[in-house]
């Protein structure tokens, strides 16, 4: 077959895709302890999750022999750098935004993630396959449909949070797909003792303690300790595996299944319309898995270019 004649379709690892589709699923599980911290504000709560996670990845550290981590994170170059700032940014601008502006217009603006992706990905020189513009189409559908009866009340400020939001994160797939071999999982602790500073700071300026009730503590560690970094250590492995754009599409996972927490752990029933969307986002992420994975020629991965990303 002439190199002219290559099948359009990219064929994606059944392992790594289900990985990828996964740690969305295990992020969304953040959803329950979040609601049952009923005594913090978000700040506070992620001064305490972000504390879970650097403890985990110290204590990974630990056992392997590769200690200080967190320092690592910021000490390993420029792209290590911009992954750390990337989730950072993903993190707090949403925080920002669910207090600024509606929950619907949030999780809209911010799930722009894979869109901002197909911006960031030709710097790795990963092309676009028809699958991905047809699962972001449906995915995008699902969206409109979740959020259309709400989106006259948002605020300005909040969307654009929520969007800086979907950049940050899109920055920081992009990031890790820079280099299959490398080893990502300093940049939780790094991004998460920048979160601790910034977060104590915006939680002192408002005249709060530190150290809220501890069962809110025990919820915020858990969140950060295990649904965190087991999540994100996920993405992380499929990551090697699989493109930027592919990879952002299949965690929208974590929206779909953020209302089904909802409904069978905290007893909160959505709108009609919102199980619609979820279940529509749900089967363009589950789709596009499918296909990638059972269809086509597998594409060779293209390193990025020796580029700043900051």
């Amino acid at each position: 077959m002439r190199a002219d004649q290559r099948p359009a379709h990219e064929r994606l690892p059944v392992v790594a895709s289900l990985l990828a589709l996964g740690s969305g699923v295990v992020w969304s599980m953040g959803i329950v302890t979040a609601r049952k911290a009923t005594h913090t504000d978000a700040f506070q709560y992620l001064i305490w999750r972000s504390i879970g996670v650097i403890a985990v990845i110290e204590m990974i550290g630990f056992v392997r022999g590769q200690t200080g981590r967190t320092l690592i994170a910021w000490r390993s170059g420029r792209v290590m750098a911009a992954a750390n700032l990337g989730i950072f940014l993903a993190s707090i601008a949403f925080v920002y935004a669910v207090k600024t502006t509606t929950p619907a217009n949030a999780a809209f603006l911010s799930s722009l993630t894979p869109l901002v992706a197909m911006v960031f990905a030709t710097f790795l020189g990963e092309r676009l396959t028809r699958s991905t513009v047809i699962a972001l189409a449906i995915g995008v559908a699902g969206l409109v449909v979740t959020v259309f009866g709400d989106l006259s009340a948002g605020n300005m400020k909040g969307n654009i949070a929520a969007f800086a939001s979907s950049v940050g994160f899109a920055l920081y797939a992009t990031c890790v797909r820079t280099d299959r071999r490398r080893d990502w999982s300093p940049v939780l602790a790094g991004y998460c003792a920048l979160m601790v500073v910034a977060c104590s700071i915006i939680t002192m300026a408002n005249g709060r303690s530190l150290v809220p009730p501890a069962a809110d503590v025990a919820y915020a560690i858990f969140h950060g300790a295990v649904l965190i970094v087991v999540g994100t250590l996920m993405f992380n492995a499929a990551a090697k595996e699989v493109p930027t754009v592919p990879m952002t599409v299949f965690t929208q996972t974590e929206m779909a299944f953020a209302p089904l927490w909802g409904i069978l752990l905290l007893d909160l029933h959505p709108k009609g319309w919102t199980i619609v969307g979820g279940a529509i986002i749900f089967s363009a992420v589950v789709g596009k898995a499918a296909f990638d994975s059972t269809h086509g020629a597998r594409q060779r991965f293209v390193a990025v270019p020796d580029v700043p990303l900051l």
